[in-house]
């Protein structure tokens, strides 16, 4: 299973399964009773509506944001071995992304909806914005196939780290280390890293699209895998719905594939009228969101707004040149005052220090802008951006929906991450 066809169904060939290859044949389907046990596979298309950006949009993706802070190649924020010898970049991002700054969408609470009528099997989901639980789809009922951000712990020890602490380190800027007295390692929330394996969860549940009876496919390129394979895994004659701004993978090839392309939040609204269940879809919204004045789709202003990840990086960038700058006017007072001679600076502007002076005895510990950067060491690497581009390992791909793993490291592939933040993996 999970090898199939790219070529759309000829339009002639009937459906198998379903009275017509619609949104309506679908929701017969569904209120017939003959869909159970329904597997839904997601990507981050299901929460850019909610102002959670992409990562792959050419201008406003995440990637083209964080190319501004000098990494070496953009996933590298994802990248474990870039985390490892410098965890700022990521921690910045962190800042922008973490749960509890954005509400779900329409299509969240539809999933809730699913497992609330009994219907939900799995849902399976690229995303590590914590959504699908804010909208409350039970969390033994989710696969984060790439991890996310409801749990963190130390990457040499694996001890978890406590999710208040963790909490605070993002709000304050910090990056978190291991609470063990012996180990001081770096704290990283349950996201895969390119470098690493995807859940062992993932790969213990992956067959079961083939025990499903619908599968819905929402926002997600598949582009990666192994989470691109999951669909193929359905039986022939199981009807699958995408939701989707294009048509993506094998969907489309077989007689029971339904394809409602454009926005995800649209496609679910129109499903679930349908159903008739639209007005108990918008007053779950309404419960949850009760100054939300209409319910259904929530608007980006109903959203609390943190400063922009773009913003974020460029008052960053400035900072780290402004603390240049003070650092070096700061060295040459400590030269006049200990009557050492004063060197021009250069025009790489670095900071001039005393010939016998480190600059951890001066400035132990600069903060630069809502990042605070503890010894010289980790200010360059932050002002460098990490590693040279020729230790730089090129065997990471990513993709539409996240961050991914070396192709190397797992047997089907991962994004781990092998795909989108909300994200798409390599096969293992």
């Amino acid at each position: 299973m999970g090898q199939e066809s790219s070529t759309p169904v000829d339009e002639s060939t009937p459906p198998q399964t379903l009275n017509a290859r619609s949104i309506e044949a679908v929701a017969s389907y569904i209120k017939e009773g003959r869909a159970k046990k329904i597997v839904l596979m997601t990507g981050a298309g299901l929460s850019t509506a909610a102002g959670i950006p992409d990562f792959r949009s050419p201008d406003t993706g995440i990637y083209a944001n964080l190319a501004k802070l000098n990494l070496p190649y953009p996933e590298a924020v994802f990248d474990i071995s870039y985390f490892r010898s410098n965890p700022l970049p990521f921690y910045t991002l962190a800042h922008e992304l973490y749960p509890g700054q954005y509400k779900p969408t329409l299509s969240h609470y539809f999933l809730r909806l699913l497992s609330d009528k009994g219907l939900l099997l799995k849902l399976f989901t690229q995303n590590i914005d914590c959504l699908e639980r804010a909208a409350g789809v039970p969390s033994d009922r989710i696969i984060e196939a790439h991890g996310s951000f409801a749990c963190q712990r130390c990457i040499d020890c694996r001890t978890e780290y406590p999710d208040e602490l963790m909490k605070r380190a993002i709000h304050n800027g910090d990056v978190p280390r291991c609470v063990g007295a012996e180990c001081n390692g770096l704290v990283k929330p349950d996201i895969v890293f390119f470098g690493e394996a995807l859940p062992e969860k993932f790969h213990q549940n992956r067959d079961l699209p083939s025990h499903a009876d619908l599968a819905i496919i929402m926002g997600t390129s598949l582009s990666v895998q192994p989470f691109a394979s999951l669909p193929g895994y359905c039986r022939d004659g199981v009807p699958r719905l995408l939701l989707n701004s294009e048509r993506v993978g094998g969907l489309g090839s077989r007689a029971d594939d339904v394809l409602l392309l454009g926005d995800c939040d649209d496609g679910v609204r129109k499903l679930a009228s349908a159903l008739g269940w639209l007005g108990e879809l918008e007053a779950i919204v309404k419960a949850d969101n009760p100054d939300h004045a209409t319910g259904g789709q929530l608007d980006k202003a109903d959203t609390p707004q943190p400063r922009s990840l773009d913003a974020e990086i460029a008052q960053i960038t400035k900072d780290v040149d402004g603390s240049l700058r003070i650092s070096d006017q700061h060295a040459a007072s400590l030269r006049e005052h200990l009557s050492l001679p004063v060197r021009r600076p250069s025009q790489s502007a670095q900071p001039m220090l005393p010939d016998n002076k480190n600059i951890e005895e001066i400035v132990p510990a600069l903060r630069v802008g809502d990042l605070k950067i503890q010894d010289s060491r980790q200010f360059q690497k932050y002002k460098t951006a990490g590693p040279q581009a020729e230790n730089v390992n090129t065997n990471v791909r990513a993709t539409v929906d996240g961050p991914e793993e070396k192709a190397s490291s797992v047997t089907v592939g991962s994004r781990h991450p092998n795909q989108d933040l909300n994200t798409d993996k390599p096969s293992s």
